[in-house]
């Protein structure tokens, strides 16, 4: 057995994290985590997926995934709908506040403000935004569109329209890099649909779409690598891809590296805790994979380890 070391505080991100990695509990998961994220980046074979669930850019994490997606730390992104909704209404300029958890909700609804923990927003402003992307959508009418095609399209808009503005949307057009959104209808983004779609507007987006396109990413590469802050839709979605690729013969055992920051427990059987052993059984991990869950709040664990990876200086591996 290896003794544990005491973690020295350090003005260093990097080797905090390192340190970290050799104490205990949860402290030692995300030093852990640095380490398998660093060797998803280094081997050249692995693609690496990031489902994105909680009200991560309200939470005021946006900035940390624009750098994960400029620095390459990611190629695929799943996300709620609420997180790339959100992500749209900064880039257009609709802010969210600093509230309090212990707010009068009832004066928060006759003023006209949604609360999202002690987040303030006002949703006059989400209205908006909402109409924006039905005016949008009858631009493009008629369609029948992936979810990532749609919301590919809004983004390239958005970057034409707001040249001088930087969002993770914008960062991912700019980029080349994907944006899946599985429950696109369980959001701000749907609302907007379905007002284009009563004014008569043929907007369709096919879900089905998503499955195969997502897929087939994960058919075509040697490994893939996944990471995931919380669990909900994104987190199955990428899980089930090795399913879906081992039943049309190009399955690779499961996933070759996955990584997650949860609060979720395992014991109340829901997928956002369950473990990747279990998974495991269901061949969407590989047996022997690097592998390590982090139970902490992701606005704690994603700027601490955002800051690990750059500050470690992690490149790239050059694609075989």
């Amino acid at each position: 057995m290896k003794p544990t070391t005491p973690v020295t505080p350090i003005n260093d991100v990097n080797r905090l994290l390192e340190g970290m990695s050799q104490t205990g509990f949860q402290g030692r998961k995300l030093g852990e985590s640095l380490d398998i994220w660093t060797r998803m980046c280094e081997d050249p074979d692995c693609t690496i997926f990031l489902g994105l669930s909680g009200a991560m850019i309200p939470g005021g994490m946006q900035e940390c995934l624009i750098q994960l997606v400029e620095h390459r730390y990611v190629d695929v992104i799943v996300s709620t709908g609420a997180n790339i909704f959100h992500d749209i209404c900064e880039h257009l300029g609709v802010r969210h506040y600093m509230g309090h958890h212990h707010a009068d909700d009832c004066e928060l609804f006759s003023r006209g403000i949604d609360r999202i923990y002690d987040v303030f927003a006002y949703e006059e402003e989400f209205r908006s935004i909402d109409l924006r992307i039905a005016d949008f959508a009858g631009t493009i009418a008629p369609f029948s569109c992936s979810s990532q095609e749609f919301i590919r399209m809004f983004g390239e808009w958005l970057v034409e329209k707001h040249p001088e503005k930087k969002s993770l949307l914008s960062t991912c057009i700019r980029t080349g890099t994907p944006v899946f959104i599985p429950a696109l209808c369980d959001s701000s983004i749907g609302i907007g649909l379905l007002v284009a779609r009563r004014k008569g507007v043929d907007a369709n987006i096919n879900q089905i779409a998503d499955v195969d396109e997502i897929s087939r990413i994960v058919e075509g590469a040697k490994k893939t690598g996944v990471i995931y802050v919380g669990g909900g839709v994104p987190k199955n979605f990428i899980q089930q891809t090795q399913v879906i690729a081992d039943m049309y013969g190009a399955g690779q055992e499961g996933h070759a590296y996955a990584i997650q920051y949860t609060t979720d427990a395992p014991h109340w059987g829901g997928l956002s805790g369950c473990t990747f052993e279990e998974a495991i059984s269901w061949g969407k991990e590989a047996p022997h994979c690097p592998r390590v869950q982090c139970f902490c709040d992701a606005t704690i664990a994603l700027p601490i380890i955002t800051s690990g990876m750059i500050g470690r200086g992690v490149q790239r591996a050059t694609r075989s």
